[in-house]
Parts: C-alpha cells; sequence; structure tokens
C-alpha cells in the first residue's frame, strides 16, 4: 500500500509543528511508521491523501459514533454558519443542548459548556476543590483525563507516596497534591484517602477505562468508590468524556446505576467539533461563577457551531433502537477479531462494553495498568500495520480504544474480522 505522499506531508509538518502533529499518539511512533495523513472520510471509512480507503474504529478518537460527515449534522452546522460562527455572548442552542445532557445524564443537574475535555476535567477539579475547600485530588494509574498539570502524574512507590510528575514542566509543588490509586482496587483508595483525612476534595475516574485500551469497572469498584466519597465529604467525578453517549445514552452511570455528584463530558456532544462540558448537583454548580466565586470562562465556550453539531447528533441517538444495533456491531467486531486470535492460536485478551473495544496483546486478564502495561507492543505494532494494510484504520497504540459506529455495515465487519484471520495467521 503507497504511502509516500503522506510520508512528504509528515516531512514538511515536522517543519512547522512540533512532531508534525498536533496531539502526540497521531505521529505513529509507538508502531514505527509515519502517520497517515487524512484527506476525507464518509461513513465508516477514511480516505488518505494516497487514495488509500480504510474502514475507520478511531472514529476521531471517539466522537463520531453516527459515522463521518451524517447528513443531518452537516446541514445542521452549514445553517449555523450562514447566522455566524462565534459571538462571545449567550445563544438558545447552549440552553437546548445543556437540556438535553441534563435530562440524560442522570447525575448532571446543571452543566457548563467548555471548549475540549482537558478544560472540562481541569474546571470540575477546581469546582470541587472550590466547593469542599480541600486541595488534594485523587486519580487512577492508567487513567487520562487531559494534560492539565495536575492531571499528568503517575503512581509513587508506594501507595501512600504522593504522586510525582509526568511530564517536564509540571512543578513538583503541584503534583505533590495529586493522589494516584491503582484503577479497580478499592484497597488502594482506602489506604490513600485514610492517610490523607479531611484533606481530599475529589476522586476523578473514568467509569470505564479507555485511556490504557478498554478496562471496564471490576463488580463493586464504582459502588465502592460512592461509598467512600459519601462517607469521607469527597466529591466523585466520572471522566466520561469518551464514554458518555457511548455506551449507553445517559454513559456508564446510567448502565451500572451509580450516580456521581460530577460528571466530565465531551467528544460527541460535539458530533466532532472541539466541545467540553462538566456538570453535576445543583449545590456544586452554583458555586461557579458567576453565580459563585469559583472563576471559569472561555472565549469559544458554548460556540453556536459545535452546539448544533451536537443537538443534532444527540437526536440521532435518540432514535429507537440505537444503541441495541450499536451494542450488536460492536460485539460482532470484538467478538470476531478475538475468535480470529483464538484461531490461530495467538494469545489475545479480548474486552469490550458496548461500542468500544480492544485487543490486548497479552495472556492473561487486564483490570488495571500494571497487568494493561505487561501487553506486547512490538506485537501490537505488527499487527496494527497488517490491519492497516489489510486497509482497516486501528488506533495506532495498544493502549487505546477501538470505537465501532453506527455507520458501520455488515461488509464492514466482515472484511474486518477476515483480516484479522490473516494477519493473526501471519503472526503466530
Amino acid at each position: 500500500m503507497n504511502h509516500s505522499r503522506s510520508s512528504l506531508l509528515f516531512q514538511q509538518a515536522q517543519k512547522a509543528i512540533p512532531g508534525g502533529v498536533n496531539s502526540p499518539v497521531r505521529a505513529f511512533k509507538s508502531v514505527g511508521t509515519d502517520p497517515l495523513f487524512i484527506k476525507r472520510a464518509s461513513g465508516s471509512h477514511l480516505y488518505d491523501e494516497d487514495g488509500n480507503d480504510f474502514v475507520d474504529y478511531v472514529g476521531s478518537w471517539g466522537p463520531m459514533i453516527v459515522g463521518h460527515c451524517h447528513p443531518d449534522i452537516i446541514a445542521a452546522v452549514q445553517r449555523t454558519m450562514e447566522s455566524g460562527a462565534s459571538f462571545g455572548a449567550p445563544t438558545e442552542r447552549e440552553t437546548i443542548l445543556a437540556n438535553m445532557v441534563i435530562e440524560a445524564v442522570p447525575s448532571i443537574e446543571m452543566v457548563r459548556m467548555v471548549s475540549s475535555g482537558t478544560e472540562a476535567t481541569m474546571s470540575a477539579i477546581r469546582l470541587a476543590r472550590g466547593y469542599t475547600g480541600r486541595d488534594k485530588i485523587l486519580k487512577f494509574s492508567g487513567c487520562y483525563h487531559g494534560h492539565a498539570d495536575s492531571l499528568l502524574v503517575k503512581a509513587g512507590s508506594g501507595a501512600a507516596t504522593f504522586g510525582v510528575p509526568d511530564s517536564p514542566g509540571v512543578p513538583a509543588e503541584v503534583a505533590r497534591l495529586t493522589l494516584t490509586a491503582e484503577y479497580n482496587s478499592l484497597d488502594s483508595v482506602r489506604t490513600l484517602v485514610a492517610a490523607h483525612k479531611d484533606s481530599v476534595a475529589c476522586i476523578i475516574v473514568e467509569p470505564l477505562a479507555g485511556n490504557m485500551g478498554t478496562v471496564p469497572a471490576q463488580e463493586g469498584f464504582l459502588e465502592g468508590l460512592r461509598e467512600i466519597c459519601t462517607n469521607e465529604g469527597i466529591v466523585l467525578i466520572f471522566d466520561e468524556v469518551m464514554s458518555g453517549f457511548r455506551v449507553a445514552y445517559g454513559g456508564v452511570q446510567e448502565l451500572c446505576g451509580v450516580t456521581p455528584d460530577m460528571t466530565t463530558l465531551g467528544k460527541i456532544i460535539g458530533g466532532g467539533l472541539p466541545v467540553g462540558a462538566f456538570g453535576g448537583k445543583r449545590a456544586i454548580m452554583e458555586k461557579l461563577s458567576p453565580s459563585g466565586g469559583v472563576y471559569q470562562a472561555g472565549t469559544l465556550s458554548g460556540n453556536p457551531l459545535a452546539m448544533s453539531a451536537g443537538i443534532a447528533t444527540l437526536n440521532l441517538l435518540q432514535q429507537p433502537g440505537f444503541y441495541e444495533r450499536l451494542e450488536e456491531k460492536g460485539r460482532m467486531v470484538a467478538e470476531g477479531i478475538a475468535k480470529a486470535a483464538k484461531d490461530a492460536g495467538y494469545p489475545i485478551y479480548s474486552t469490550r462494553i458496548g461500542s468500544m473495544f480492544c485487543a490486548f496483546f497479552t495472556k492473561g486478564p487486564v483490570y488495571d495498568w500494571s497487568t494493561a502495561s505487561q501487553s506486547d507492543t512490538k506485537a501490537f505494532a505488527r499487527y496494527f500495520m497488517a490491519m492497516l494494510n489489510e486497509g482497516i484504520y486501528l488506533a495506532p497504540s495498544q493502549f487505546e480504544t477501538a470505537f465501532v459506529s453506527a455507520a458501520h455495515s455488515e461488509a464492514d465487519i466482515e472484511k474486518t474480522i477476515a483480516a484479522a484471520a490473516t494477519c493473526f495467521k501471519r503472526l503466530v
């Protein structure tokens, strides 16, 4: 498969953009090749600058749940653009989308729109600190919540050790306010909370981890977090930037029946345009400026184009049977890939919730970062390249989630499973 024009464009990009990309994973470094430069997309397919056609399981990292270039979304954005792209003033669309979010997500009584998932999580944490009067936060190893300083922290050497910066440029003083527990381990949470009694403002968690591959919460984990937070006066934040409106209309919290105090959203609620949101209990959200003292602002927050795309997307998601059909497509793809690996005698560990799935290149089960990190990333890189050459576009990292859209056809799924069977046989 020819990628010469993409390679040329990447060389040119590296002269003007650090690393040649505007978000690191796009550089394809972990799979040892140059990134593809995409020219256009339609439905479930991407087309690169060399004219290659791929079945797409990245979906712009999650937002394209109804597929690329859905006519309803295009029409909504075009109509809005004719009236103006940005005003820096309130519009009715913001209230319409806000009410749709409030109606859908169990934990949200009020919501504030922002421009990215990072901005949503950063703002939610600030609000939790302002609401509780506490400074420390607790996150989980392997859960990514954006690139704000306090969230770019990994675990220390012991359960009660303060975090250390995971990136140059993050002050150690900031990192010391972040505690890092182990995903799916309530004991690690209890130990940290006990060691920092009455000083933890919030626990932020992906209720379905999607940034170390797809790692579901084990039975009782989210319920245990809810109990700990209730007993200790800690704000529980579900980061559903990825899973919100993806695994169910109301997100993971609808499926599991656990209601956090706050939720962060993004991706799908913008229909492919830049967007984020954070919301929760009215008593917490009313502490936010201008009704309260916790400051947050954004020039493009509630951008009319993003609001229109989000409204159109959520209307499509409410069509009868939408999630049932999506569930079936997700099941077929994930189980088909797992069967192809098994038939070839190649060990993988497959995970899936709804239309989010991952094939871990490891023999053992994956339930946290330490088990996910045992994956054979070199084997994954070979698999990725083999699938790419078969016309299947996966995320270029073992530790990312694959997404199925409503636009994926039976033919797309059959092609994907056949490609996986061919690729696993080559890997044996």
